[in-house]
């Protein structure tokens, strides 16, 4: 069952994870959704951060779940960007692609059924 993620990133400039080949590369509203959406959708973030673990063979398989379905809509408000994230992925791996992805510098304000 798909959950539709509203989250905020307060300053988007500074939405960026540890990690520089992981993090966002993006500024603007489309493009962050864009990353996001394609995090979800695809496992090309997880691996390669798998490929960083120290042994990779170790890493739990279910980390890199996909939903070729997930959508992604960002938008502009303000200063801050909102991003509208409808997938099936549970909270806790899209939590972990955005901490890749954003740091800690992202909000979960609302969670919803689409």
């Amino acid at each position: 069952m798909a959950v539709k993620y509203i989250l905020r990133l307060p300053k988007p400039s500074e939405a960026r994870g540890a990690e520089p080949s992981l993090s966002f590369r993006s500024d603007g509203a489309e493009g962050l959704a864009g990353e996001l959406q394609a995090a979800l959708r695809e496992d090309t973030l997880f691996q390669r951060w798998r490929a960083m673990q120290e042994d990779p063979d170790e890493v739990d398989e279910a980390l890199g779940a996909t939903d070729p379905a997930a959508t992604v809509v960002g938008k502009q408000e303000d200063l801050k960007i909102e991003l509208h994230a409808t997938t099936s992925i549970s909270s806790g791996i899209l939590k972990q692609r955005l901490k890749w992805l954003a740091g800690d510098h992202w909000v979960l304000a609302d969670v919803r059924n689409p």
